[in-house]
């Protein structure tokens, strides 16, 4: 566990560095890249999350799928820190949720409503070269890909991230599970097919 907090650390503090402009222009470009993913551009069901604070954008993104007629669902976190899901309608019905969430203000799907998802994006703070994802550390999206796992479906699996957050190695555990995928602004790197 030392050496993922020492990488999260690090890697907060390079976001920390970012201005508004930085992270503004990177979203714009963030989702352009996106939708260069077949399996994200054609995908019916799109699980993702709304970027707060020096996050990859992804706001610009949901937008784009929403006016595409793509069903968007995202988290909304529970007191357990699992994740039900709610759709995506708008900027506008978005709240404020803990933790300087923000969360759709819509009805509530249940934890199993990513099964249906044909894509998911995942926040992450590094992928490495085999496609492991190092998270903020509270398991929330642990528990969605060992749901997914159980369940048997496959959707594809991307982080969104800046360039520099794409590392050598990230310390994993054996509950960790690689996605497909990484998006930054200089293209996608796959790691293994959907």
């Amino acid at each position: 566990m030392t050496g993922k907090a020492e990488l999260r650390r690090e890697r907060l503090a390079a976001r920390g560095l970012l201005s508004d402009e930085d992270v503004r222009k990177t979203a714009e470009v963030l989702a352009r890249r996106a939708l260069e993913l077949p399996e994200l551009a054609r995908a019916r069901t799109v699980a993702a999350y709304v970027s707060v604070g020096r996050e990859p954008g992804t706001r610009v993104l949901l937008d784009v799928l929403l006016a595409r007629d793509t069903r968007v669902l995202l988290p909304v976190l529970m007191a357990d820190n699992d994740l039900d899901w709610a759709s995506y309608e708008g900027a506008g019905r978005l709240v404020r949720a803990g933790r300087g969430l923000l969360e759709p203000d819509g009805p509530r799907l249940g934890p199993d409503a990513v099964l249906e998802a044909e894509a998911v994006l995942l926040p992450g703070l590094a992928v490495d070269l085999r496609g492991m994802r190092l998270g903020r550390g509270g398991g929330s999206y642990d528990r969605v890909l060992g749901r997914l796992a159980t369940a048997g479906t496959e959707p594809a699996l991307a982080v969104l991230l800046y360039g520099n957050e794409v590392v050598p190695r990230v310390p994993d555990e054996p509950h960790d599970r690689p996605v497909h995928a990484v998006i930054t602004p200089a293209g996608i790197r796959r790691f293994r097919p959907v």
